[in-house]
């Protein structure tokens, strides 16, 4: 069984005793009860309809354990990815629709192939370029984000949707004062009971209960209220003139961009033909270009449109045989016009038909059964741009699922393997993506609820998939009333624990450039904000860069004799006693291309200060690394120094230093002679050679007493 457990990590799991399948069947039904309600509010946060959280939430969770290293890391929905996901597609499709959601699955695919490559060949580390400083930024920046862009569900007001998150923030926020009431008395009962449960019965699913109670009540209250009539149904000329023009908008908008992807797959047509037309690709390339840029405009006014029509308010005639009759703004209705009193709102406009709203929104209808079995639909023109989200969300994913798996295995003492870690989450992705779902990762809140209820064995996420089953199978007509506003809530409390500030002062502290990193990271995710790649792109880029100017510029010591006759550096202590005839430096860091020239000429302005010395001995424990720029720059030194009368000698130089000079000839250059163990046994060979002429010389090795 160990021999197939290489290949299939699950087997370790086995034999189960009883107790082991007990607890672990606890463990999981705990779980799936937190689950069920937070994946289907990371998916809306994903952009997508609420069901396919359960999508996600189903075989991904079962595939990560079977294949993972962890026995208590629980997958699915998380709040970053699915931020990443919706952020990172927004561009190419509104939230929601098919072609929104079709990419999402694509995603997923592209995700979990790239995190099973690093996991099939070991390349863990990569994810090491993005440094804990910026992830601290960045989870910082996306918590802020993620809470905000649930405000406008809280209080029952619509958000746009821009190239400026802030923007639409501050929109949402101007509309205050048009907040259905009933809504955010809704987030606030969810927000209010969570956080009770928490804080006076921990053990308890809060999650479940305030999804239970507020289910309960919305169906209670008829909290859900929505209509349809036709724009001919509407009494005020100007507004059904607004949705004339709305639709018509909308129908050009359909026919620009069928022929603006037209003239893109035409250009790219041509472009693949051996000699063909360069002047007819150029003008097709130039129409597709100006008629995105006419599409784009056209979206922005149209949702420009829709957002004053939905600030509207109105109220709906009813006739004398109780059948609703015109829509008139709310005030304007004839006086001794019976009406409803409704505050209807315009949830959304289709050819022919406008939707109304006039209580709080639900989740609604979820379709019964399974998600069906099928490959991603592919789509080649978009692969190309994706792939840098994609490994944006694989990176930061597994980093996420990393650090919870690494924080379990510290209590519960046991060993993880990152890159079948890797394989584990590649493999919930890619299966993710044939079921209908969007890419998951390793959930703190969760995992901490798995390991907390005595999850065993990966066991108990097998158990939390198969009750997600029950669930698509038997139990969606029950949420069918749960209200927009507790998902909201849901999430709002999920992402509160993820501001930490205290970590980006932390950083700070620890050392200067980070604390830059993570701050920059910070900064630019909310500038870029929906885009967030570009803010954690932006952060690890950075800190390369701060991390090279550190390395350019490493710690270089001039020494003196300690009265405890080591060797110190002269800045800290000023008082210790050097030589006019040798000068000991030394060098803490690497050798390699981008700091050699600092390194030569600190050697060589120490020198300048000591025109009589005679021997420079370059302290070398410090030096782990040299590579060909560091090893031409010794050359050149070793035969400058020796025509003028100056002897360079190393101590203390590390095998693989030692290896690379012999590989190039250095070594016999600078001759055993002059290379020694420590610093003592070379300062105790330079004084020998130096003889009389330097026996008065405090900083000898063998006189530390009389310093």
């Amino acid at each position: 069984m160990q021999k197939f457990a290489r290949f299939l990590p699950f087997l370790r799991w086995f034999p189960l005793t009883g107790d082991t399948v007990k607890a672990d069947f606890m463990a999981g039904i705990t779980v799936a009860l937190v689950l069920i309600p937070q994946s289907m509010a990371y998916a809306q946060l994903a952009g997508l309809p609420a069901y396919y959280g359960l999508y996600a939430a189903f075989l991904p969770v079962a595939v990560a354990a079977l294949w993972g290293s962890s026995h208590q890391l629980g997958t699915g929905p998380v709040a970053v990815v699915s931020l990443l996901t919706a952020s990172s597609l927004a561009v190419y499709a509104t939230p929601g629709s098919p072609d929104f959601v079709a990419l999402a699955i694509m995603l997923a695919l592209l995700v979990g192939v790239i995190q099973l490559l690093l996991g099939v060949f070991k390349l863990g580390v990569i994810v090491n370029f993005l440094s804990h400083p910026v992830i601290v930024g960045f989870t910082n920046a996306a918590a802020i984000i993620i809470a905000l862009s649930q405000v406008s569900k809280l209080f029952g007001v619509p958000m746009a949707r821009s190239e400026h998150f802030m923007h639409d923030i501050v929109g949402v926020f101007g509309q205050l004062g048009d907040t259905h009431l009933p809504t955010l008395a809704m987030g606030i009962a969810a927000i209010a009971i969570m956080w009770a449960v928490k804080r006076f019965a921990p053990r308890l699913p809060g999650v479940l209960i305030a999804v239970a109670l507020t289910t309960l009540a919305a169906w209670g209250m008829g909290f859900e209220k929505k209509a349809t009539l036709h724009p001919d149904g509407v009494a005020d000329p100007l507004i059904v003139d607004m949705l004339r023009e709305y639709e018509t908008t909308a129908g050009r908008l359909a026919e620009m961009k069928d022929k603006a992807m037209a003239s893109d797959a035409e250009a790219k047509r041509l472009e693949k033909q051996a000699g063909h037309d360069v002047q007819q690709a150029l003008t097709l390339n130039y129409r597709a270009d100006m008629l995105h840029s006419q599409v784009h405009a056209l979206e922005e006014a149209n949702a420009k449109r829709l957002q004053d029509l939905r600030r509207l308010r109105f109220e709906r005639e009813v006739r004398a045989n109780g059948e609703p009759g015109l829509l008139h703004l709310a005030g304007t209705a004839p006086i001794g016009m019976k009406t409803d009193g409704g505050a209807w709102k315009i949830a959304t406009v289709a050819p022919g038909e406008i939707r109304l709203t006039g209580g709080g929104e639900v989740v609604g209808g979820i379709p019964e059964g399974l998600p069906s079995f099928a490959l991603p639909r592919f789509d080649l023109d978009k692969l190309g741009t994706l792939l840098s989200a994609a490994l944006v969300i694989s990176l930061v994913g597994f980093m996420e699922a990393i650090s919870i798996a690494k924080a379990i295995a510290a209590r519960t003492k046991q060993r993880l393997d990152p890159n079948q870690e890797l394989v584990g989450q590649g493999l919930a992705n890619i299966v993710g993506s044939m079921t209908q779902a969007f890419p998951v990762s390793g959930s703190f809140s969760r995992s901490a609820v798995n390991m907390n209820s005595g999850a065993r064995s990966g066991m108990s996420s097998v158990f939390t998939a198969v009750f997600v089953l029950l669930t698509l199978l038997f139990l969606t007509p029950l949420l069918y009333h749960l209200p927009q506003a507790v998902l909201a809530a849901i999430i709002i409390m999920a992402v509160a624990g993820l501001v930490n500030v205290r970590a980006i002062r932390h950083a700070w502290q620890a050392n200067r450039h980070d604390g830059i990193a993570a701050v920059v990271t910070f900064v630019a995710t909310l500038a870029y904000a929906p885009h967030l790649d570009n803010g954690i792109m932006v952060g690890a880029g950075l800190a390369l860069v701060l991390f090279l100017l550190r390395t350019m510029k490493p710690r270089v010591a001039q020494l003196g004799r300690f009265k405890d006759g080591t060797l110190r550096d002269i800045k800290v202590y000023p008082e210790l006693p050097t030589s006019e005839h040798m000068v000991a430096m030394r060098f803490d860091g690497q050798l390699y291309f981008a700091n050699v020239s600092y390194f030569e000429d600190t050697l060589l302005a120490t020198l300048a200060d000591h025109p009589k010395a005679r021997f420079l001995l370059v302290v070398g424990d410090g030096i782990n690394q040299l590579d060909a720029s560091g090893e031409e720059v010794i050359h050149h030194l070793v035969s400058r120094l020796k025509e003028n009368g100056v002897t360079l000698v190393f101590s203390g130089l590390k095998k693989q230093v030692l290896d690379v000079m012999r590989a190039t000839g250095l070594f016999d250059l600078i001759t055993q002679d002059n290379i020694f163990a420590t610093e003592d046994q070379a300062i105790a060979a330079i004084y020998e050679r130096l003889g009389d002429e330097a026996r008065d010389d405090l900083f000898c090795a063998l006189k530390p007493a009389m310093a």
